[in-house]
C-alpha cells in the first residue's frame, strides 16, 4: 500500500512552497496532472508584493482592502502583509534572483491600485523565476516524491476526517493513497473557460470534490477578469500581458486611439471600463501602446512580452497591441482559515484553491504569489504539529470508484460551473462566454 505523511495535489508555488517547509523525515508526495512546471504560478509575470517599511503598512493594507471591496478578512490580509519580509528572504535563501538597481538594491514597480512601487520582480517572468528555483530545491530533498500525469479525483474519507486520495495515473488506473494529511493545492478553474490565462488542465477539480463531499467553499463566483491579455481570434490559453506595463506607463486606447479609463485602477474597474469600450464601438479588442516607455526599458523589463508579442507579429516598441479581458484568477474557493485548514480534518487548502479572504471580492494586483508561499508556510506548520512522521496509515474499508476520465471531467465542469451561476447569476450572465 502507498502510504505517505503528506501528499500534496498541485505543484505550483503554494505546494512547492508547503513541501520545503515540511520536516525531513516526513514522506511526502507532489501530484500533478500535468508536467511539473506547468502551474499558473510559473506563468505569473509582474512580481511578488511586500511591505516597504513598517510605515509602509496602513498604505499596503488599505490598497489590498479598497481592490477587494472591504470583503476581505482583516486577520488574513495582516498575516500576510506582515509575513512579506520573511517570504522574500526566503525565496532569496532558496536561489530567487530578484532585479536590482545599479546600486545593488532591489528594484520595484507599482502596478494598478497599488499606491506605491512596492513589487519586486525578475523581468517579466517572475513566477517562472520563483516556481524553477522552488522546483530545483525540492528536487533535492530526498522525501519528496513526485508524480506527474497524476490527477486527483476524489478524496478517501473516515468519520469525517481525510485519510488520502484516489488518484488516476497517465493510464488511466484509479488506485488509493494514504495519508496523514492532504493539501489541496490545484490552483483555479480557467480550464473551464474559453479564454483564460491559465492552463487547461487547472479545472477546478478541488471544487467538483468538494462540492460531492460537502467540504465548505466560499465565493466561488468571485473570479477575477484581467483587463489585458493579448488578442486572439484563435481558441486556447491567453497571453498576459502583465500589468506592471501600465505601472510603468503604457496606455490604453480606443478604436479612436484615445486614452478612456485611467490604467492604474484596480483590474476590475480597468476590466470593466475596457467591456463597455468594447460595447461602445462594436469591437472585440481596445489598444495598448508603449508610447511612453522607452525601448531600453521596454528590453530589460519586458523582454518576454516583447519576444512573445513579436511571435504574433506585434512589435511593441513600435506600435501598440490589440489587448481584450480575459479569466486570470479566482478569489473564491475552498474556505480556509489562514493556516488553510478546512471544514474536513485533515484536509487543508491553500493558494488560488483556497479561500482565506485575504483578497476579498478582488485581488490586488501581485498579492498572488504572497499570498500562496505565506499561508503554505502556515498549513506546513500546523501539519508539523499534528502529523507523526513515518506511521503507517490505513485506507478506509469503503474506497470510492474513479468514473471514467472524460465522465468525470464533464460532471466536474457541470458542477462548479452550475455552483458559480448559483452565487453569482450576474457575473455568469456578463462573463461566462469569454
Amino acid at each position: 500500500m502507498n502510504s505517505y505523511d503528506v501528499i500534496i495535489a498541485g505543484t505550483g508555488a503554494a505546494g512547492l512552497f508547503a513541501a520545503l517547509h515540511l520536516p525531513p523525515d516526513f514522506r511526502v508526495l507532489l501530484l500533478t496532472k500535468d508536467d511539473l512546471e506547468n502551474s499558473d504560478s510559473y506563468l505569473a509575470q509582474g512580481g511578488i508584493c511586500t511591505l516597504l517599511n513598517p510605515e509602509d503598512f496602513p498604505c499596503y493594507y488599505e490598497d489590498t482592502l479598497k481592490a477587494g471591496r472591504y470583503e476581505n478578512r482583516p486577520e488574513a490580509v495582516t498575516a500576510m502583509i506582515r509575513s512579506s519580509g520573511h517570504i522574500i528572504r526566503e525565496l532569496i535563501r532558496f536561489g530567487v534572483n530578484f532585479d536590482r538597481n545599479a546600486d545593488g538594491t532591489l528594484s520595484y514597480t507599482r502596478e494598478g491600485g497599488h499606491t506605491l512601487p512596492r513589487i519586486l520582480h525578475h523581468q517579466d517572468v517572475t513566477g517562472q523565476e520563483i516556481v524553477t528555483c522552488l522546483i530545483q530545491r525540492v528536487k533535492e530533498r530526498d522525501n519528496i516524491e513526485i508524480l506527474e500525469h497524476t490527477a486527483m479525483v476524489d478524496l478517501l474519507e473516515t468519520g469525517g476526517s481525510c485519510r488520502g486520495i484516489l488518484a488516476r495515473g497517465a493510464d488511466g488506473t484509479a488506485y488509493p493513497l494514504a495519508a496523514g494529511a492532504v493539501i489541496l493545492a490545484t490552483g483555479g478553474l480557467g480550464g473551464l473557460f474559453r479564454h483564460s490565462t491559465n492552463f487547461p488542465h487547472i479545472a477546478g477539480d478541488s471544487f467538483a470534490i468538494a462540492l460531492r463531499r460537502g467540504i465548505r467553499l466560499e465565493n466561488l463566483h468571485y473570479i477575477q477578469i484581467h483587463p489585458t491579455v493579448l488578442y486572439s481570434s484563435r481558441p486556447g490559453r491567453r497571453f498576459l500581458i502583465s500589468e506592471s506595463v501600465r505601472g510603468e506607463g503604457a496606455k490604453l486606447l480606443n478604436a479612436e486611439g484615445k486614452r478612456f479609463v485611467d490604467e492604474l485602477l484596480p483590474r476590475d474597474v480597468v476590466a470593466e471600463a475596457i467591456h463597455q469600450e468594447m460595447a461602445r464601438t462594436g469591437t472585440d479588442h481596445v489598444w495598448l501602446s508603449f508610447a511612453d516607455i522607452s525601448e531600453e526599458e521596454i528590453l530589460r523589463h519586458f523582454p518576454h512580452i516583447y519576444r512573445r508579442c513579436l511571435e504574433e507579429g506585434r512589435d511593441i516598441t513600435r506600435e501598440p497591441i490589440p489587448v481584450t479581458p480575459a479569466q486570470h484568477y479566482l478569489m473564491g474557493g475552498i474556505r480556509a482559515d489562514i493556516c488553510g485548514r478546512t471544514s474536513m480534518a485533515n484536509l487543508y487548502a491553500v493558494g488560488e484553491t483556497a479561500c482565506n479572504g485575504v483578497h476579498g471580492a478582488n485581488r490586488l494586483a501581485s498579492n498572488s504569489l504572497l499570498e500562496s508561499l505565506v499561508f503554505s508556510e502556515n498549513a506546513a506548520h500546523v501539519i508539523r504539529s499534528t502529523v507523526t512522521a513515518g506511521r503507517r496509515r490505513e485506507l478506509p474499508a469503503r474506497l470510492p470508484q474513479g468514473p471514467p476520465p472524460e465522465e468525470w471531467a464533464a460532471e466536474n465542469r457541470r458542477l462548479v460551473l452550475n455552483e458559480i451561476k448559483r452565487k453569482g447569476n450576474d457575473f455568469y450572465e456578463r462573463w461566462s462566454n469569454i
